[in-house]
């Protein structure tokens, strides 16, 4: 007989053979013990977690001759003949490539047939999820009201693309993935039963790689029983998976411990040069790193740690890494995986990474210059705070007919004012005569579609910005920071680019207007309190008001100017 594959082999044939999903199997077992099956089951989980084969097993005990506590017997000619694929009442569909309309029609125009040998007809169609709209709905009577001699079951790994209607009609399990530990015992169980001498790390680094998946544990452990010549070693499944040695992960992690840059370089293009995946690379990155963490919080988290990873060379090391560190690594190489998936220069992304996380104490300075200009910041806070209350108590003495006192010439905030002439209030104010609420809620549906229109680094700078207001005419959008203020609103081009782009979404023409998150609530005010007059399309300006004041009052603004006193009415 030709050769045939381990998980081919070793399919699970009862429930009882089935691994890591104890609940599911012993939910079917006894539904089927109480003949109390329903018509229709959807099976749901990732690749290789045994949906298929519960599904084979449960065709065979529902027709079984002779079940045992809800277990086929795999004796009678009824199981006999399943497992040789060829009972005719159990009918496979790979939806895959028979997703049309045509074939579920055909399959509801046959259901309606007595099965010719077993009790039940049974329907397993595998990868569901890719049938087509229609095809769903020429299943939905057939799924919802089948014969009372006919069982559907659905299988899929991505069950959110199924409708809710097909979902509804059916009993849904949802497979779990296997823990390592239940895939070791497996493919021990297997190379015992086969009399294979193995390496238990060969057999630890296989069951990593599975992903909780069994059939692609049992296919890694073909494939290196085959580059082994029966024999498995753990050279052999490093190769086979394409893991790091325990010299390559020490090598690389002194380096990076040391902050030796050029030496951790080295050690990247040794391990490149390989053959190793850079993405399985970064995956062995944070797994030493999630067990240096618990090796150095806590000597209970300590046994957690993963055996197979760790080596005395490692914890050796672990004394250079603090836990914030460490969590900055995590951080970076987490954010290089998610480049590394949508990119062909996975090498640069990997050099970038090294470069990174081997010289901390960029983070460190960076950090240490933020901290600095806060800490400026909230002097010059304190000093403005102490000089408006000062000239707030000049004018209170005005307007009690005290003498007025020389008052110091208060130093300019150059930044502030630098701000406050870049922004554009009579567009501002334009915007604000005929904004509306659903003007607003039409320019925050857009935005999400205005970001994937631009560049990865405009997109980085519009990330910190968000519509306040708008109207037919135009957007008012404030950013968190001054600084990428001033930076959009200083690029002509980048402006008007985003222009363009939100006319060509709202399907009209509609103008960008920057402000400062911090100023909107005072210009807001402002336009409400002074009743700006908008109509004006050349210039806005306040409407005028004829109102009397006090001298005393009068004598105040000349001082100290309009924008300083704050005049009350009693």
């Amino acid at each position: 007989m030709a050769y045939q594959a381990l998980y081919r082999v070793w399919r699970p044939q009862t429930f009882s053979d089935v691994i890591g999903q104890e609940v599911i199997t012993q939910t079917l077992r006894n539904a089927v013990a109480s003949q109390m099956t329903s018509h229709a089951y959807l099976f749901s989980g990732p690749r290789g977690t045994g949906k298929t084969s519960c599904a084979k097993i449960l065709a065979k005990a529902v027709n079984c001759l002779n079940p045992h506590d809800g277990e086929p017997c795999n004796e009678c000619e009824i199981c006999v003949a399943a497992n040789e694929n060829r009972l005719n009442d159990v009918i496979e569909i790979d939806a895959a490539s028979n997703n049309g309309v045509e074939e579920i029609r055909d399959i509801r125009d046959k259901v309606k047939y007595a099965p010719t040998e077993a009790k039940f007809k049974v329907y397993i169609i595998d990868e569901v999820h890719m049938l087509s709209q229609g095809a769903f709905n020429a299943l939905l009577k057939t799924l919802e009201e089948p014969p009372a001699n006919v069982m559907f079951i659905l299988a899929t790994t991505e069950p959110q693309k199924i409708p809710a209607t097909i979902i509804s009609r059916t009993q849904s399990f949802n497979f779990r993935r296997i823990s390592r530990q239940d895939i070791l015992k497996r493919m021990t169980f297997i190379l015992d039963d086969k009399k294979i001498k193995y390496d238990e790390e060969a057999l630890n680094i296989i069951a990593a790689s599975a992903e909780g998946g069994m059939r692609d544990a049992l296919s890694i452990l073909d494939q290196a029983l085959s580059y082994g010549d029966d024999e498995l070693t753990l050279k052999n499944a490093q190769e086979v998976t394409g893991a790091l040695s325990n010299e390559q992960i020490v090598s690389y992690m002194t380096a990076i411990a040391d902050n030796k840059p050029a030496e951790a370089l080295t050690s990247l293009y040794q391990i490149l040069a390989s053959g190793r995946s850079a993405l399985r690379f970064t995956e062995m990155i944070i797994r030493v790193c999630r067990n240096l963490i618990l090796y150095n919080s806590n000597s209970d988290l300590s046994k957690q740690m993963d055996n197979s990873v760790m080596t005395q060379e490692l914890l050796d090391i672990a004394n250079k890494f603090d836990n914030a560190r460490l969590f900055y690594i995590v951080d970076q190489v987490s954010a290089t995986q998610k480049n590394l998936k949508n990119s062909n220069q996975t090498d640069i992304y990997m050099e970038i990474l090294t470069v990174k996380i081997s010289e901390p104490k960029l983070e460190e300075a960076t950090s240490e210059e933020t901290d600095t200009a806060s800490s400026i910041d909230n002097v010059e806070i304190d000093k403005l705070r102490d000089e408006i209350s000062h000239l707030q108590s000049e004018v209170k003495d005005l307007s009690n007919g005290k003498p007025a006192t020389p008052v110091q010439s208060k130093p300019k905030a150059h930044h502030r004012a630098n701000t406050t002439a870049r922004l554009n209030k009579t567009a501002i104010y334009k915007v604000l005569g005929s904004a509306t609420k659903d003007d607003l809620a039409n320019a925050k549906d857009v935005w999400p579609d205005l970001m994937s229109m631009l560049e990865i680094s405009q997109r980085a700078m519009m990330r910190v910005a968000e519509p306040v207001a708008a109207s037919a005419e135009g957007i008012v959008v404030a950013f968190d920071y001054a600084m990428w203020f001033e930076q959009v609103q200083d690029d002509s081009e980048f402006l008007k680019e985003l222009t363009d782009n939100v006319s060509r979404l709202m399907k009209k023409d509609c103008q960008i207007v920057l402000v400062p998150k911090a100023d909107w609530p005072k210009i807001r005010k402002e336009y409400i309190d002074n009743n700006i007059d908008s109509s004006n399309k050349d210039k806005v300006k306040s409407k005028k008001e004829t109102k009397k004041t006090d001298p005393t009052v009068e004598e105040a603004v000349k001082l100290f100017g309009d924008d300083i006193v704050d005049i009350k009415d009693d």
